[in-house]
């Protein structure tokens, strides 16, 4: 599920950057070219509420590496961007598009970091014994 919501996540980036913006989902050593994505899932949980029914909480961090020189102002301006193009997202063979929430940023020595969560429920389906025939007979007193 966090690799297809990291799909959703860079379908939406690329509907709203272009293809111009590299976007990664693995860290890279060399061989960065900015501006540039990474995007990650930090701190995933699962909370079982009622039955097979499950709680996951997804949170996910979006790293911008801006290419101009006013970096600081780059990176509100992208900030922006991705507060809209993040509300909402569609995950690949899904009919309804999910919400994030929690949404926040900061920059840290030039490179923005967008926090968004997109919590969803999950149902685990139980095994059930079929039986092979039943037989009743009934009959009315009086």
């Amino acid at each position: 599920m966090i690799n297809s919501i990291i799909e959703a996540i860079s379908i939406a980036l690329n509907a709203e950057f272009g293809d111009r913006y590299e976007i990664h989902r693995e860290a890279m050593e060399q061989g960065l070219e900015e501006p540039c994505f990474f995007i990650f899932c930090i701190h995933p949980t699962n909370q079982q509420f009622l039955g097979t029914r499950y709680l996951r909480t997804n949170q996910f961090c979006i790293q911008y590496f801006p290419e101009s020189q006013e970096k600081r102002q780059e990176c509100y301006t992208a900030a922006e961007r991705m507060w809209q193009c993040l509300e909402y997202i569609v995950i690949r063979d899904e009919d309804k598009p999910i919400r994030g929430t929690r949404m926040k940023y900061e920059v840290v020595d030039d490179i923005l970091h967008f926090f968004v969560n997109y919590d969803l429920f999950v149902y685990k389906g139980k095994e059930s014994v079929v039986m092979e025939e039943f037989f009743s007979r009934s009959q009315v007193k009086g």
